[in-house]
């Protein structure tokens, strides 16, 4: 379910990243942790183990660190995974160890940070799984929750998936509401990327939405350098395949074939056997659910007393 990835943390640890850590934990913490600091004594130390309690792949354990030394410099993350690899229910992901007020305040965050990449990577290795063996890559949106898009759009990669658009100034995107704006039918399809043709020469990716076959050929044939068939049956999805490929061999260029809209690990062999180049979903980021990790903390090592085996509260 999902490639070990030997990668660094793909930009992850960049100011931006650093940044973001830093406004969680003000919004989470405030002016301070009460409990802790009314129940526990400033000089206890803490152990405490990172646990996956589902199967799934791993994404985020490199922000543990940064996260805990902005709490307490004296904290400590020793990494036992790395991001994109294959965990099974009890593995150790990570362990800490440090100051015991420090830990129980980062607790609730790390985690965060953890199940919700963790259930993106997950879920984009299970699409990827699905189509293996074809010639589709499986590919995000933007529908991302503001501010973390770094951080999922990473979590799929870890998940074996690629990103689309970063950003709005990453190619020149035609979609359904800008063809309406131009007045629909094929006579916006073709305006549309006349008007797109000089950020192509400028090597700037052109890509179009189309909702019947009629508009994805004329797309192909107009200039489209990505043509994307939301919301289409399998059906005409091979159809438009076929037709486009047959127009390819007048051109010097390829026209890359992608479907969107509404896929789900049900529909996605199918769409994959249509011979799409392309897949992007949606639901890699906005639907996917966490994958379940806990810290079950302990005393320092050296007392071997347990003060909770029970893992983290979900409130």
């Amino acid at each position: 379910m999902g490639r070990t990835r030997m990668t660094t943390i793909c930009g992850m640890i960049k100011p931006e990243c650093l940044r973001l850590l830093n406004r969680s934990l003000k919004e989470d913490i405030g002016k301070g942790d009460i409990t802790s600091t009314t129940l526990v004594s400033e000089s206890l130390r803490t152990h405490g183990s990172f646990i996956a309690r589902e199967q799934g792949v791993v994404a985020g354990i490199p922000l543990l660190r940064p996260l805990f030394k902005m709490i307490d410099d004296r904290c400590s993350v020793r990494s036992l995974k790395r991001d994109g690899e294959c965990v099974v229910t009890g593995e150790v992901l990570a362990e800490i160890s440090g100051p015991a007020r420090a830990i129980l305040a980062g607790e609730r965050l790390a985690l965060n940070f953890l199940q919700h990449l963790s259930g993106i990577a997950t879920l984009t290795a299970r699409y990827v799984e699905i189509v293996n063996g074809t010639c589709s890559q499986i590919l995000d949106t933007r529908k991302t929750i503001p501010g973390l898009r770094m951080l999922e759009k990473y979590a799929v990669k870890m998940g074996g998936g690629e990103n689309h658009r970063m950003r709005l100034d990453d190619m020149v995107l035609i979609k359904d509401n800008h063809l309406e704006i131009l007045g629909g039918g094929r006579e916006a399809v073709v305006n549309a990327l006349a008007k797109s043709d000089s950020a192509r020469k400028k090597g700037i990716r052109v890509e179009i939405e189309v909702q019947s076959v009629e508009h994805a050929c004329l797309a192909a044939k107009t200039g489209a350098d990505v043509v994307m068939l939301d919301n289409m049956s399998v059906q005409e999805m091979r159809k438009a395949v076929r037709q486009i490929r047959l127009q390819d061999g007048k051109k010097p260029y390829r026209t890359l074939i992608e479907a969107s809209g509404g896929i789900t690990l049900r529909s996605v062999a199918a769409i994959a056997r249509a011979g799409v180049d392309r897949i992007s979903i949606g639901a890699l980021t906005h639907s996917a659910p966490g994958l379940d990790i806990a810290l079950e903390t302990s005393l320092s090592p050296a007392s071997n007393k347990r003060t909770s085996n029970r893992g983290i509260s979900e409130k």
